[in-house]
């Protein structure tokens, strides 16, 4: 054997790495001092954050964490693979530092004798395009998640920690967080010291054009809306659009009968450069939507239940919380089970609300829900072999990644399918009490205490069925198991609402308005498939005219029946064939090959629509009507 030869310098720096240690489980006991933490973020050119922390310490063994399981995500997605240059300094003198040889996200040090204080810098190389992740930074604005850019130590509590937070911002910008005591000198500001685990939970958005609106005048418990823009003349926000916000919060109120915050922040970028996003918090929710948001209001409608589903959160989700969906830090494991009430309820509010409060019209709501009847109906073949409650494993399986059969794969589905189970619900609940009761009620009891408090009250299971039983007795248990855990049509959901799903060849103003925003044409009920206006297939819907005849996500529609591509065109041939025997024929591209696929479908354009069953009462009306 031959033995390799160490030199004296390798020797003594191998020796100076800290020894192999575990990462300390976390104790519900005070971390001794404050931390501060201060991001540089005026390189816009890079889009670089540039982080300095000074962290209280004592000698002997630390481990710094990084935030991985961050709320609203619900999986390991911190951005660990963009954190860059770190450097860990003890009086003056760089100390080694070395990372856990099992969990990427953890960094062992050894601080020295005599060291009080240790200055750790890093950078946070934020994307530059879509293709790296979420745009978060752009020359006109930007949104800083305050998990990409601290480590803080293990073996306490995130709540035991308490850090000092301070950005520095390009000059002339405004900012907007939910961070209290605010201290501006010139383009630095300093905030008051606050846990790290609510830290998290307060991120900013930043930028050269900036709006506030107050959206309940007069309130002790302020709520307001934040709006920042690519340009300034989209801050312009219309009589109507104003309204509509703050019908939002007194429809909410109405239900709930408390809240769970000291103020609210609504964080709206309106913008095509910075990323898009929706995430909620406690007291602030990230929000983003398209430039004409207000300019074009009458146009803008269809994510305009974004605000109404993040607010919701404050109470479901930040406030109520499933209790195994906190952890006691950002590093250790979530379980997701519980997103069936944590999404799917908000986003049965969502709509709910942004009805209510005029942020939609009435028609505009029953031409969402006509589409999500329509998913769950004919599009998730997946609902075969899967079930609602599995899908809480998405975020972990997938985290959001692509996929090349989503409607057979399904992904998430404990949003629109748990919509859809309380849609079920409230139905029942109505039914039960010859319509004295419905899921106002349950949300009131279930969210609607203590007033003011902005602390996490988690539940099980166990609490939802009881607080239903509570409301009307009934086997709530086995209700909600079998759509959770069943392989059941959950578009029946509206058939106990007083209405039933149809499917005819007029398409809807939400199908119109999802084909302009997504610049395709909606084929799914009829060939099977959304088409690109280039003709690019996404997704096929699994078992359907088009994929059985050989179509498959990745290819490009090239011509139809002998004529170049268009959905005009294609739109023309799926009418024709009704009066034919003839197949559709299609040329596609596949790689580098050129293939003619027949279609042999005959029924003509399918788009889904919710008509009223005249024997049954009309429940989803009550539910609509504004409180």
């Amino acid at each position: 054997m031959k033995y390799a030869v160490v030199s004296a310098a390798v020797l003594a720096t191998l020796c100076a790495l800290p020894a192999a240690a575990e990462v300390p489980q976390p104790k519900d006991t005070p971390y001794p001092g404050t931390i501060k933490l201060n991001v540089n973020a005026t390189d816009l050119g890079h889009r670089i954050f540039r982080v300095h922390e000074t962290l209280p310490v004592t000698p002997g063994p630390l481990t710094l964490l990084y935030p991985a399981w961050i709320p609203g995500h619900h999986s390991p997605t911190g951005p660990i693979d963009k954190v860059a240059g770190i450097s860990i300094q003890a009086n003056g003198k760089t100390l080694n530092w070395e990372r856990d040889d099992g969990n990427v996200y953890a960094f062992h040090v050894e601080v020295p004798e005599g060291t009080k204080t240790l200055d750790v810098d890093f950078k946070f190389l934020s994307p530059q395009s879509p293709a790296q992740g979420r745009v978060v930074m752009t020359p006109e604005m930007l949104n800083l998640q305050w998990n990409t850019v601290a480590l803080y130590p293990a073996g306490h509590y995130s709540r035991q920690i308490q850090v000092q937070p301070s950005v520095t911002l390009p000059k002339g910008w405004h900012f907007a967080t939910a961070l209290e005591g605010a201290q501006v000198e010139s383009n630095h500001v300093r905030f008051n010291a606050i846990d790290f685990e609510n830290l998290v939970d307060s991120p900013m958005f930043a930028g050269k054009y900036y709006k506030q609106v107050d959206l309940n005048p007069g309130a002790k418990t302020p709520v307001r809306l934040n709006v920042f823009a690519d340009r300034a003349k989209d801050l312009d926000i219309t009589k109507e659009g104003l309204a509509a916000h703050r019908n939002l919060i007194q429809q909410m109120y109405k239900v709930y009968g408390a809240h769970h915050y000291n103020h609210y922040d609504f964080l709206l970028a309106l913008t095509d450069k910075l990323g898009g996003i929706g995430l909620e918090h406690h007291r602030s929710s990230e929000n983003s939507a398209g430039e004409d948001y207000f300019t074009d209001w009458k146009k803008s409608w269809l994510g305009r239940d974004l605000l109404a589903h993040e607010f919701n959160h404050s109470w479901d989700g930040k406030y109520r919380r499933p209790a195994k969906l906190w952890t006691p830090t950002y590093n250790q494991t979530k379980r997701d089970h519980g997103l069936w009430v944590y999404e799917g309820q908000t986003q049965y509010w969502g709509y709910v609300f942004a009805t209510r409060a005029g942020l939609w019209s009435h028609k505009q709501s029953m031409d969402m829900m006509a589409r999500l009847a329509a998913t769950y109906d004919r599009g998730r073949p997946g609902m075969q072999w899967r079930n609602i409650w599995d899908t809480t494993n998405d975020p972990t399986i997938a985290q959001r990644a692509p996929l090349p059969y989503r409607n057979y794969q399904m992904s998430e589905d404990y949003y629109s399918g748990g919509q859809l189970i309380w849609f079920a619900v409230d139905a029942k609940l109505r039914q039960l009490s010859h319509d004295q009761h419905s899921l106002d009620d349950f949300a009131k009891a279930f969210f609607g205490m203590d007033n003011g408090a902005w602390n996490i009250n988690t539940y099980t299971f166990d609490d939802v069925v009881d607080t239903l039983n509570g409301i009307e007795k009934y086997d709530w248990r086995s209700f909600l198991n079998s759509r959770l855990k069943g392989h059941v049509n959950l578009s029946k959901s509206f058939n106990d609402q007083g209405w039933k799903l149809i499917y005819n060849d007029k398409a809807s103003a939400a199908i119109k308005a999802i084909e302009q925003r997504y610049k395709a044409t909606d084929f799914v009920y009829s060939l099977g498939f959304m088409a690109g206006n280039d003709g690019s297939l996404s997704d096929v819907l699994w078992d359907s005219p088009a994929f059985n005849a050989g179509l498959a996500p990745g290819m490009t529609i090239i011509a139809v029946n002998g004529t170049q591509y268009s959905g005009e065109t294609l739109k023309d041939a799926v009418k024709e064939a009704t009066t034919s025997k003839q197949p559709i024929e299609l040329l596609v591209k596949d790689f580098n090959r050129y293939l003619t696929i027949n279609i042999d479908y005959h029924g003509g354009l399918q788009y889904p629509h919710l008509v009223r069953i005249k024997d049954k009462p009309d429940y989803l009306s009550q539910v609509l009507k504004a409180r």
